[in-house]
């Protein structure tokens, strides 16, 4: 901690982690627009949140597994909140939006968009229907920022063409629907073919192309899919997806 800052509160930190999983890893600066309105919003220097998200980036398992460490400082209570989050991913991104809310003195709502004209008035309905809507965006951002807003596969940067894949089927596995290991950024046609088992990626990141493509004498199948048979998905820059949710997907969704 630089001389004049205080010391971050449980708050900030929670807030630091939900912008932790929102932009790229290698955007993560002080010139990023993301880190100017935490900044604002939350009343610490733009250069202060950049540093606390290099302090972060020392806890992810995924960058320790690439030997990139981040920065070296950092308290206790970040490692506590970070293990809280990253233990609990059905519960924390969800109240980090609640609490993104309430400092940027909005609706949770309105802060993801969400047509309240789409929802029941009051009652249960409504928080479950809210609470699914959040989740659903903030996997989206979580995922498609992990791999720089790219196709994993064919790397089209077209955001508004690009899915938040699930591995293991959000309606199979309850418990993993907002982890970012079980999650990949596919264009919507090879997200539609990793779906229905006509594609997978093996716990080596490498790709493979069904049979049921194999047989199809198309010119369009050897262009959109065969030839990708075999290469590497371009790795995100941070929660790379679990490989027992790749092996499950080849052994259990793939059409061999």
């Amino acid at each position: 901690m630089k001389i004049g800052e205080t010391l971050w509160t449980r708050d900030e930190l929670i807030l630091a982690i939900n912008l932790y999983c929102k932009i790229p890893f290698g955007k993560m600066h002080k010139g990023n627009p993301q880190v100017q309105e935490l900044s604002r919003i939350i009343g610490r220097t733009p250069s202060a949140i950049a540093r606390k998200l290099g302090n972060l980036a020392r806890l992810d398992p995924s960058l320790q597994a690439r030997g990139i460490k981040g920065l070296s400082r950092g308290g206790n209570l970040e490692i506590e909140i970070w293990n809280q989050f990253y233990n609990n991913w059905d519960e924390l991104p969800f109240e980090s939006e609640k609490l993104l809310a309430k400092y940027a003195k909005t609706s949770i709502e309105k802060l993801n968009d969400i047509d309240i004209k789409e929802l029941p008035k009051e009652g249960k309905v409504r928080t479950q229907l809210v609470k699914i809507r959040v989740n659903q965006n903030f996997f989206r951002s979580m995922i498609l920022s992990s791999y720089d807003n790219k196709c994993c596969i064919t790397g089209l940067s077209s955001r508004e063409l690009l899915v938040a894949g699930h591995i293991r089927p959000w309606g199979l596995d309850e418990k993993n629907r907002m982890n970012p290991e079980n999650g990949l950024s596919l264009n919507a046609l090879h997200d539609k073919a990793f779906e229905n088992g006509l594609i997978t990626i093996l716990p080596n990141y490498k790709i493979r192309i069904s049979s049921v493509l194999r047989k199809l004498k198309d010119e369009s199948i050897k262009n959109y899919f065969l030839r990708y048979d075999n290469q590497s998905i371009t790795p995100p820059g941070k929660f790379f997806p679990d490989k027992k949710f790749l092996e499950y997907h080849n052994d259990e969704r793939f059409k061999k």
